[in-house]
């Protein structure tokens, strides 16, 4: 930062002033001074002016009113800014609060104790409440409308100072023993804080002034220290909380008065006064710190007594009262920022976030991208990248910072060699802290260097994307970039890294950049080495951690020239790319920034005081004297003559070794050799000097509202020989402006020179000026223009070529030639205007280029997905591709399908929409486009991509496929392995592979049988397996009747079918007795639904035929059933063989048996084992073995001729009984 004394304004009748307050809000200052003086003042800029902003605009005092109300000394001033209030007190004890009303303040409120006088006073961050405390020890706190809240005596107690935490939740109040004591916001005492800056301190000292940052502007990193307190014997501590154990101490050697954060809480200003020891006299002193405790700058400031201190809202101005004047002083911020191709590229901080916002501004599209980073150190720029140097996160060391760019990984294996070199240094003991050396005493032992405290450099480009990003131990306090090199210093060594940009590499060249990496395009060069250019560097950043007496405060490089500066002004120059130490220069201050002009021969240094020289690199080496001294008769124009004061920015002409531009407080200066042109007012921040244009940017503004940068901020200056070409050109005549440049030549003026002479058709002059500034595409413009014959055409073509397009189309026009303007509306892409021209004109060749303004009027529409224009236009464009593309993305699938339709066969479109029918599963219609255009095997993927198994195995079939069995097995092993068995049977089935669904079906109707759970559940299972087989018997049947086409009878074709599947079966226990599970749990579930209904002896003879079912259902629940029927129906014969049967069953336990036994006993012993009535099945089954069939609704054997059979499970039923149903009972198939 850079800053300067501004403004001085006298108080009327030299009132010495006690204090001075300045409203961050509204822009009001309030001071107040002896014999009551108080005074509210305003500056305000007034200024018609558009590029007079900020610091530079002129500044008048458009508010003077003088408060009456104080008899005594006005001590403590404060503002309230949420509520518009000024809260002042006098020696007295009278306070008043102050109102805005109608432009001018008026007294609101009064107060006074009387018995003692106010210390101090202080607003919470919300303006909610204030607390005011006295000297005897009295605290009030009180809210904005003047009620009291709680007030305290504390006892044997004298006050001096009160801040409030940020969240209100804390008082800090300071004793005038300068003791600080912690309260919460009840009053409740709580601790005493550490006072460690003030060890081994001795004598009075008392509190000059406490300030807690409360974090309205957000914190420059997470965990910033916030908490300033200073003693009046200039020692301080900034600590991140009340209680921080670890403060960042400060010693200012000041007699201290007044201290304050800026808006931000980046810079704290301590005001006092230093004992200047050669003039035995005390110069009252402004120095500047980092919440870190890095000394910024020293400001001296002019009178006998400094006695307060205040920063505006913006923190662009600092108000100081000293004795009877305010001084003001304007500050010219170090902000993070940088300009990059169009771009510029700024980094500010919010409340909301921890991380820093960096925008990059696209200042020619007036787009922006914004980046979250953590941590960030500083932003530098070079052509068309940037590099963002950041900390690394400590909890994940190799996390790169850039919260909003995912999708790139830092080398790790490299950074892991890194980190070997450093645990080495470690080892040896030669690590010294480099964390804030700036933070004085105390500070090396609080924060050693902790292992993951490494530093991130990050390489992107003008949108912000990251290309690349190296981790380093050193930290990057100073960084500068070229277009092939990145370097970064610490205090001790300097980092230097030849960054590579993949535009579009081939592997070999990917091969070669992984090589490199490895021969060291990174290497680490300590500041007291003495490279000598061969491969001294290596990437050890062991070296970079030993110390030196001499550090580096600043560097510079172009793309063959790297400048190092020491702090005892030795300034040391390397080569690029291979570093090599070539000479030492002496100064006798201490450089603080440098600039190399664009062929390197002369260095710009502008030293700590702001003052600007320069120092010729090439005549000194050429000398061998390597002194910067008086030297003896300077010739004019003499670098080491020349000197500025109070430069706080400058930068070289990219195309001129001689030219300048440097900032002097408000003004700009352009020198050309060293002669300066008049200065232009402005506050920006230089981004870019060339073609004798200087484009600067008015930041302080940008940074009012950072979130939307305006093109007004960013601002054009021609230099003046551009300006007087121009004018000469306007007013003289093309012939003297020729000799001009030709005096004062630059590619510039030659091409403004060849512009005029085009507007006015002087051709000679043109090329030769085109020529003088190698403009190869100007050159052949007027060879063409030669060419025409046509004057008027020429005109046409010169505004055409100036940009100027609407007019050199009307001249077209006038002329009538239509085509010469479509085209050039073609050559613009302005495809609306080439679709009017076209439809104004008659023409039969104009078809071809109205379908060309079609399509391209569609892919407009399509390029901002506005598909539903875009359609109309492909449509009359005939443009398939596109099209379908675009009924895709409508979901139009009509549309879509509509288009397949109309293409001609094996058209190359069809694929495609064929794939965008599968992706959206509309599976007949995406077979269609296969097979149109001839791709069956696509087709058949389509089907079996969307589970259509039949469909795939029709058109394996019908288009001879083989793949189609190795396919379908797999997919159904992956169902099966995921247990999905149902849905196996079904795909089977879906592919007429009945017969293997079949067998799985059976598989899982055995495992719920075992189950043991629901016999209806697994009566069905059995019922849908035996279907199955009933299918895969038809499919057999079709499948030979096919083969025989009609020439043998149906019977015979029929019986060949079994023949072949009898061949092909190798399970013929399913084939034949399919329905043999089907069977047993029918009759096992219709016995016990008659015997429940009272039909015993029909739910006998039913259990009866069970017996011939014990492979399916266990003889323990069949025997068990039959004797429960038999016994209900009192045929204890067929009871007593049931029993008996159970009792022999091996499958039963001991007790199972013996519980049988009894129970035969009992039943028994009361009922003879003998039938009433001999059992029909028994008498019929001892005839005919077997042949008669069973009655599936009854359970009987159907005895008569005629009956009732299934025409899907073959199974018969008497008629009589049938009628009564309409679907039948077995296998639920409908009745015929």
């Amino acid at each position: 930062m850079f800053i300067y004394l501004s403004k001085k304004i006298a108080i009327p009748n030299s009132t010495r002033l006690k204090c001075v307050s300045w409203n961050k809000d509204q822009g009001y200052i309030a001071c107040g001074g002896e014999e009551g003086l108080l005074k509210v003042l305003k500056l305000e800029t007034q200024t018609d002016d558009a590029k007079l902003k900020g610091l530079a605009a002129p500044s008048n005092l458009s508010m003077n009113q003088t408060l009456e109300g104080h008899s005594g000394a006005v001590q403590v001033v404060t503002w309230n800014e949420q509520y518009q209030k000024l809260t002042t007190s006098d020696q007295n004890g009278l306070i008043i609060v102050w109102m805005l009303y109608k432009g001018s303040w008026y007294e609101e409120m009064i107060n006074n104790r009387n018995k003692s006088v106010v210390r101090s006073m202080s607003w919470n961050a919300s303006g909610q409440k204030i607390c005011i405390v006295y000297e005897d020890g009295a605290v009030i706190v009180g809210s904005v409308d003047g009620n009291r809240i709680w007030g305290k005596e504390l006892k044997g107690i004298q006050l001096a100072h009160v801040a409030w935490s940020p969240d209100s939740k804390i008082l800090l109040f300071g004793m005038a023993n300068g003791e600080i004591h912690i309260y919460d916001n009840q009053g409740n005492f709580i601790v005493k804080m550490t006072i460690s800056c003030l060890i081994n301190v001795t004598g009075a000292i008392s509190i000059a002034g406490i300030h807690w940052y409360p974090g309205t502007e957000g914190y420059i990193e997470p965990d910033c220290p916030c908490l300033a307190v200073c003693f009046d014997n200039g020692r301080g501590q900034i600590m991140r909380y009340e209680n921080d154990e670890n403060p960042i101490l400060l010693d200012t050697q000041m007699n201290v008065a007044s201290i304050q954060w800026n808006h931000c809480g980046s810079v704290l200003a301590v005001a006092g006064c230093q004992k200047n020891i050669t003039m035995d006299k005390d110069v009252n002193v402004v120095q500047f710190y980092t919440p870190f405790g890095e000394h910024l700058r020293t400001l001296k400031v002019p009178g006998k007594q400094m006695s307060a201190v205040s920063w505006e809202g913006g923190g662009l101005r600092i108000g100081l009262a000293v004795d009877s004047f305010i001084y003001f002083a304007n500050i010219r911020p170090d902000y993070k920022w940088g300009y990059c191709s169009n771009t510029v590229v700024y980094a500010y901080t919010r409340p909301d976030r921890l991380e820093y916002s960096v925008v990059f501004w696209d200042t020619k599209n007036n787009e922006k991208f914004v980046k979250y980073v953590k941590s960030l150190i500083s932003i530098t720029t070079s052509g068309d990248f940037c590099i963002l140097a950041t900390k690394a996160d400590d909890n994940q060391p190799q996390q790169c910072p850039l919260v909003s760019a995912p999708g790139f990984q830092p080398d790790i294996e490299s950074e892991r060699v890194k980190w070997k070199g450093y645990e080495c240094a470690m080892a040896r003991g030669t690590v010294l802290s480099s964390v804030g050396q700036g933070a004085r005493k105390g500070k090396e032992e609080a924060e050693p260097e902790s292992g993951n405290a490494t530093f991130v450099l990050v390489l992107c480009n003008s949108i912000g994307t990251p290309l690349d990003s190296k981790y380093i131990d050193i930290d990057p306090l100073f960084v500068t970039m070229t277009k092939t090199h990145v370097i970064a210093a610490s205090k001790e060594a300097f980092y230097t890294w030849q960054y590579r940009v993949a535009k579009k590499l081939t592997a070999m060249e990917i091969n070669q950049v992984a090589k490199t990496r490895k021969e060291g395009r990174e290497r680490v060069y300590h500041i007291d080495d003495t490279p000598t250019g061969n491969t001294d560097g290596t990437l050890d950043f062991a070296k970079a951690f030993t110390a030196t007496r001499d550090h580096i405060c600043c560097i510079t490089a172009t793309d063959k020239t790297l400048i190092v500066g020491r702090e005892s002004g030795i300034i040391q120059r390397y080569s690029l790319p291979n570093v090599a130490l070539l000479q030492k220069y002496t100064l006798n201050y201490r450089a603080y920034q440098l600039s190399l002009n664009c062929n390197s021969s002369r260095l710009a240094i502008i030293d700590i005081a702001g003052v600007l020289t320069f120092l010729d690199l090439d005549s000194r080496a050429s000398s061998g004297d390597g002194f910067v001294g008086d030297q003896a008769a300077a010739p004019s124009g003499d670098p080491s003559k020349f000197e500025r004061k109070d430069v706080w920015d400058m930068k070289w002409a990219n195309d001129n070794p001689d030219l300048f531009a440097m900032m002097e407080k408000t003004r700009m200066y352009v020198f050309r050799n060293l002669d300066p042109e008049e200065p232009i007012q402005t506050s920006g921040y230089i981004c870019n000097f060339e073609d004798l244009e200087i484009k600067s940017v008015l930041l302080d503004e940008i940074m009012k509202d950072p979130e939307r940068p305006n093109k007004d901020y960013l601002i054009n200056f021609e230099i003046r020989s551009l300006r007087d070409s121009r004018a000469l050109i306007e007013k003289v005549g093309i012939e003297d402006a020729s000799q001009f440049i030709e005096d004062n030549p630059h590619p510039r003026l030659w091409r403004l020179l060849a512009e005029a002479a085009l507007q006015k058709l002087d051709l000679k002059t043109a090329e030769q000026a085109f020529v003088r500034c190698k403009d190869y595409q100007g050159i052949e413009f007027v060879k063409r223009l030669g060419n025409l014959q046509s004057e008027s055409m020429k005109q046409a073509e010169v505004v055409a070529y100036f940009g100027r397009f609407e007019e050199a189309e009307r001249m077209y026009l006038d002329m009538d030639r239509r085509d010469l303007a479509i085209n050039l509306r073609i050559k613009l892409g302005d495809w609306f205007r080439v679709l009017q021209l076209l439809k104004t004109g008659s023409g039969d060749s104009d078809d071809a280029l109205l379908e060309q303004a079609y399509n391209a009027i569609g892919d407009y529409f399509a390029d901002r997905q506005k598909w539903v224009n875009a359609v109309q236009y492909y449509l009359q464009g005939r443009k398939q591709e596109r099209l379908a593309e675009c009924y895709y993305m409508l979901e139009d699938y009509d549309g879509l399908e509509r288009l397949a339709n109309s293409l001609p066969e094996n058209h190359k479109l069809l694929p495609d929409i064929g794939q965008m029918f599968v992706t959206v599963g509309m599976c007949e219609q995406a077979v269609n486009a296969y097979l149109k255009c001839n791709q069956p095997k696509a087709a058949v993927e389509a089907c079996v991509h969307l589970n259509q198994w039949n469909k795939a195995v029709e058109l394996a079939k019908d288009h001879n496929m083989k793949e189609i069995g190795p396919l379908l097995s797999k997919y159904a092993s992956h169902l099966l392995e995921k247990n999905k068995r149902l849905e196996a049977v079904e795909l089977y089935r879906k592919a007429h592979h009945f017969l293997d669904a079949a067998k799985l079906m059976f598989k899982i109707a055995d495992e719920e049988a075992k189950k043991r759970t629901r016999p209806l559940r697994v009566k069905k299972l059995y019922v849908l397996a035996a279907l199955l087989v009933e299918n895969y018997h038809e499919q057999m049947k079709t499948s030979q009747q096919s083969k025989a086409k009609g020439k043998k009878s149906e019977a015979t074709s029929a019986l060949a079918g079994l023949l072949e599947e009898d061949a092909s079966s190798t399970d013929n226990r399913i084939v034949d007795n399919a329905w043999r599970g089907a069977e047993a749990y029918h009759f096992f579930l219709l016995a016990q639904r008659q015997l429940y209904d009272g039909n015993v002896d029909a739910a006998m003879k039913t259990a009866l035929h069970l017996r011939d079912y014990e492979d399916i259902i266990p003889a323990v629940e069949i025997y068990s059933l039959l004797a429960i029927c038999s016994s209900a129906n009192r045929a204890f014969g067929t009871c007593s063989r049931a029993f008996i049967k159970l009792e022999s069953l091996e499958s039963l336990s001991p007790e199972q048996r013996q519980s049988y036994e009894e129970l035969a006993l009992e039943i028994f012993t009361k009922y003879p084992p003998k039938d009433n009535r001999k059992s029909e099945l028994d008498s019929i089954s001892e005839g005919v073995e077997g042949k008669l069939p069973t009655c599936i609704v009854t359970g009987r054997i159907i005895s008569e001729y005629q009956f009732w059979m299934c025409s899907s499970c073959k199974h018969c039923a008497m008629e009589q009984e049938i009628n009564r149903y309409n679907f039948c009972p077995l296998c639920h198939s409908a009745l015929a």
